[in-house]
């Protein structure tokens, strides 16, 4: 299926790109987010008219992003979990954890944001953490797993 881009999607192309995607992906997914439209003449002569609106929107949404990637460089956030004594947690903090923290310091994130490169934490000391403010803008915080001795 044919579908033109209303902003940029990652590995597949930037706002006002017509790109041939399967077509459950397109129907599942880019056109009910808002991403993408099926590529029909009358659909690409409405993007025509509206391209400029969509693109300062896009680059309101952009700006917000590196406005709050400011904000959040070099955090460093403190989770306290229960650990056996060799440092291994019971459990894990996982992204939804974080997202959870980062909200309560007034961060606008959600869990699916905060990228995690190894998987869960499961061990106490210092990781370092992604978090994906854009398809543009991605901050590293420092998450600090901090033991409490059961």
């Amino acid at each position: 299926m044919q579908v033109i881009l209303l902003e940029k999607v990652v590995n597949l192309g930037n706002l006002g790109d017509i790109v041939k995607v399967k077509d459950g992906y397109a129907r599942n997914f880019l056109i009910p987010q808002r991403k993408a439209r099926r590529a029909t003449k009358d659909a690409i002569a409405e993007f025509e008219v509206r391209r400029a609106e969509l693109e300062k929107a896009a680059a309101d949404k952009l700006a917000a992003a590196q406005a709050q990637s400011e904000k959040l460089a070099g955090l460093t956030l403190q989770i306290t979990q229960k650990s056996g004594v060799d440092g291994r947690l019971f459990g894990s903090v996982t992204n939804q954890d974080i997202a959870a923290v980062l909200k309560q310091q007034g961060f606008d994130i959600e869990k699916v944001q905060v990228r995690l490169s190894q998987g869960p934490l499961k061990t106490v000391g210092d990781h370092p953490v992604q978090v994906a403010l854009h398809t543009d803008v991605v901050t590293d915080i420092t998450v600090s797993v901090l033991g409490e001795h059961a």
